[in-house]
């Protein structure tokens, strides 16, 4: 079906193709401005459409700066029921900060701030008028937001779908040209395999061609050994029967750890940012042992009827050539 869907919207490709170009170009050229700030602005993006590790990049680079800057988040706060600009504190949920948001103030608390607003400039221009004020703000998915000049653009693209391999929306995965590249200072290769060869990093580079003032690194995900609920914590190899439940853009490379494992269970997919009914939530209810992932697990921790049966797998990223990574970011934050 999908594949008939993408057949049949080729011909739509080159209106959106034109559209982005010339909003991209009009940036570029300085028709339209681009707000530049005095202190570092970092932004987590990608060229594709979710799924490529935005939601880990962001807190890898909060945890490498959070103990030497004043820290704050700003996303656009995807799903969420709020408008405008909304900080966060004790008492709101994800309803009211989208789950990735939700979930940085829930693993940070009060070592960093996290905010939402649509409207990057905005946001920005709270955060600022803040006390303390942020020294650092981390953007997460604002790639596209051309109003914000960020002052180091950290690209993401996955290593089963480079954006070098991928086509325009709707018929591919492509927000913009593959050229916004271009914007990048760090180009990250997300999701690789654990063991992955020089030979075959040299050959991605070549297809990515990075310029001479942007690095190219490699990326793989790290799971726990354990899974966790609010209060407690399970080996993920003694489980011997559970579901896991997904709602996010890509489950595949959970669901091949889990096999990989030889661990008996169920796959229940729902689409990315799945918003859970309560028939959803009456069907889950029944089931003995559910396994999701963090994003999951902040939407669906308030339900009263999972409460007992509900944990989530954490993972963390790492990065081949971290130090220079590290040294990287850490190097903008000192001269900006």
């Amino acid at each position: 079906m999908m594949k008939l869907f993408r057949y049949l919207a080729f011909p739509f490709v080159p209106i959106y193709f034109l559209a982005t170009w010339c909003i991209n170009k009009a940036y570029n050229v300085g028709f339209f401005k681009s707000k530049s700030y005095d202190f570092p602005v970092i932004c987590v993006g990608n060229l594709s459409v979710g799924g490529t590790g935005k939601s880990p990049m962001v807190s890898y680079l909060i945890n490498l700066l959070k103990d030497k800057k004043q820290i704050a988040t700003l996303s656009r706060g995807y799903g969420r029921a709020t408008k405008g600009f909304v900080l966060a504190k004790n008492g709101l949920t994800h309803a009211d900060l989208g789950d990735e948001s939700f979930q940085y103030y829930q693993n940070f608390g009060t070592d960093i701030t996290v905010a939402v607003c649509e409207d990057r400039q905005n946001g920005i221009s709270k955060l600022t008028d803040l006390q303390p004020k942020p020294e650092v703000i981390v953007l997460d998915d604002a790639f596209q937001h051309r109003k914000v000049k960020a002052g180091f653009n950290v690209l993401l693209s996955t290593y089963s779908n480079l954006f070098t391999d991928d086509f325009m929306l709707p018929t591919g995965n492509l927000r913009e040209t593959k050229s916004g590249y271009k914007r990048a200072n760090a180009i990250v290769v997300t999701k690789c395999p654990t063991i992955i060869t020089d030979e075959t990093k040299k050959q991605i580079v070549s297809k990515i061609k990075p310029l001479e003032y942007q690095s190219v690194y490699f990326s793989s995900i790290t799971y726990s050994k354990t899974v966790k609920s609010a209060k407690v914590e399970l080996d993920l190899d003694a489980l011997k029967k559970f579901t896991l439940v997904t709602g996010i853009a890509n489950a595949k490379p959970l669901v091949s750890y889990l096999e990989n494992k030889d661990l008996v269970f169920e796959h229940l997919e729902y689409e990315d940012h799945y918003n859970f009914t309560q028939k959803d939530i009456n069907t889950l209810s029944e089931l003995d042992l559910i396994i999701t992932t963090e994003k999951d697990y902040m939407r669906l921790q308030f339900e009263h009827n999972l409460k007992d049966k509900l944990y989530y797998l954490p993972i963390e990223i790492e990065i081949d050539n971290a130090l220079d990574f590290n040294k990287q970011i850490l190097n903008f934050v000192k001269t900006n």
